[in-house]
């Protein structure tokens, strides 16, 4: 399926009262709207309407196979979505609202368009704790699809000029609330009877996944069909040629560093996960923007959320 796309004069506007009525107001029109989320900006439109969650396709160059977040204010609105297990049930206890989605059974009355599934029996939902995309939520009313608010298989945005610089032209509203705190997208889970099935790492590591649940926790295998956001091979991709893994670059590569070290953008100085997982896009659009050619990446940590930077790495360079 296609979607073509519309034409806007896009407004950016600060978060305040009056903006965030202009926003809900667009979104109870059937328009996407740009919406910080903690991890990064999101492409919002109201779920349960087709032919608003077509424009986020359009808007993104989308295809309608990858399915959308859908994201709710409250566990209450997600469980008229989807059918919660007692794990699913632990989980959000654990980490809503915060950086994980799950992808539950759709109830037989779920009102979200199937579009905004792909035309899965299956749901992906995450209740946000960022206080604008919240808002948002509570303002229009609807439980809001929102994937990243960038053209599909581009970096994503974590901050309001990034949205701009990819889908300016393309969507009509951004409500620029400041950067995104997280800084990488979401943890995505499907909860089983035995275990936990990470489908796209994030924030929320898998030790803290199994520490909440005291059960197992796995990877999606690597042909697995796609039943969530981030799982297609090639995804976050800058324009350049991205190399990892670096520890000497070339003179014709911008080199973002971790840790000690000379570089063009060091996403950490002093070697905290944390923070270089919250510079990361920021990084490789700078690295987009400047003069040299090619791209190079110092070695991240295989730990702790350093597992999610390796995986939007690695899919940036496929």
């Amino acid at each position: 399926m296609s979607h073509r796309a519309e034409t806007y004069d896009t407004q950016l506007r600060a978060y305040d009262e009056a903006a965030l009525a202009q926003a809900a107001a667009l979104i109870r029109a059937g328009e996407p709207v740009a919406v910080p989320t903690e991890t990064v900006y999101g492409l919002a439109a109201d779920a349960t309407n087709s032919s608003a969650v077509a424009r986020i396709y359009a808007a993104k160059g989308r295809p309608s196979f990858n399915p959308l977040i859908v994201h709710v204010a409250d566990l209450a609105m997600a469980r008229r979505l989807v059918a919660f297990s007692p794990l699913a049930e632990t989980l959000a206890d654990a980490f809503w609202p915060g950086a994980l989605t799950m992808v539950l059974p759709r109830r037989p009355d779920c009102p979200v368009a199937e579009l905004a599934s792909a035309g899965l029996p299956t749901l992906a939902v995450r209740l946000p704790s960022h206080p604008a995309m919240r808002a948002l939520i509570m303002a229009s009313g609807v439980p809001l699809a929102a994937p990243s608010a960038n053209a599909s298989g581009s970096i994503s945005p974590t901050r309001a000029g990034h949205v701009m610089a990819s889908l300016g032209g393309r969507i009509p509203f951004i409500l620029d609330a400041g950067p995104t705190s997280a800084g990488l997208e979401s943890t995505i889970v499907r909860p089983e009877d035995e275990r936990i099935v990470i489908l796209r790492p994030g924030p929320v590591t898998a030790a803290t996944l199994e520490q909440a649940s005291g059960l197992p926790v796995a990877e999606a295998g690597k042909d697995e069909r796609i039943s969530a956001p981030g799982q297609l091979e090639s995804h976050y991709a800058p324009s350049k040629r991205l190399a990892l893994g670096v520890t000497e670059p070339t003179p014709d590569q911008y080199h973002i560093g971790f840790g000690p070290g000379g570089c063009d953008y060091n996403l950490s100085k002093n070697s905290e996960l944390i923070e270089a997982a919250a510079n990361l896009f920021a990084a490789l659009h700078e690295a987009d923007a400047a003069p040299q050619p090619r791209i190079s990446v110092a070695p991240i940590p295989m730990e702790g959320i350093g597992t999610a930077i390796n995986d939007r790495l690695r899919r940036a360079a496929a």
